[in-house]
């Protein structure tokens, strides 16, 4: 991978790359919220409509996607909309150095996510949400998704 193709984001271990990059689309084509289209459509852009910032580490392991858009089930805030790490890296230290990113983009706003408890393995669904400081806010009424955000007076106070 070409990392002179990452602009660099001093101090953080994320880059920002644009909706549709192959490697990031590599990495989503692995994430269990994957939607493959019967007719065998590969539409290369991954987010979604909306306001969106896709970032990945530098070795190419872990994608972090942000979008702001209307949601459907009336979520305010900013939707983490993938969130997949291959790398040896601790995932809430990702998610944490995230919403870092985030809020100098978005600035004082709720962040929120869905997950798919029958996706996950794990007994603690969200769990390495749960360990950067986001809390469970509900579930969906359609799929029954757990919905955890995070909200600017709860967030985590640097060390």
């Amino acid at each position: 991978m070409n990392q002179s193709l990452f602009p660099v984001i001093e101090g953080l271990v994320w880059r920002e790359v644009k909706d549709g990059n192959d490697d990031a689309r590599e990495l989503f084509d692995r994430h269990y919220s994957r939607h493959c289209y019967a007719d065998g459509r590969k539409p290369k852009l991954f987010c979604g409509p909306g306001e969106k910032m896709v970032l990945m580490t530098p070795c190419g392991l872990a994608l972090f996607a942000w979008r702001k858009f209307i949601s459907g089930d009336g979520q305010q805030g900013v939707n983490c909309a993938i969130f997949r790490n291959e790398s040896h890296l601790r995932s809430s230290t990702l998610i944490v150095e995230a919403c870092k990113i985030a809020r100098e983009r978005w600035g004082n706003t709720r962040f929120y996510t869905y997950v798919n408890p029958r996706k996950v393995a794990s007994a603690n669904p969200g769990y390495c949400f749960k360990m950067a400081g986001w809390h469970k806010c509900g579930i969906t009424k359609h799929n029954k998704l757990l919905i955890l955000e995070l909200v600017p007076h709860q967030e985590p106070k640097p060390e």
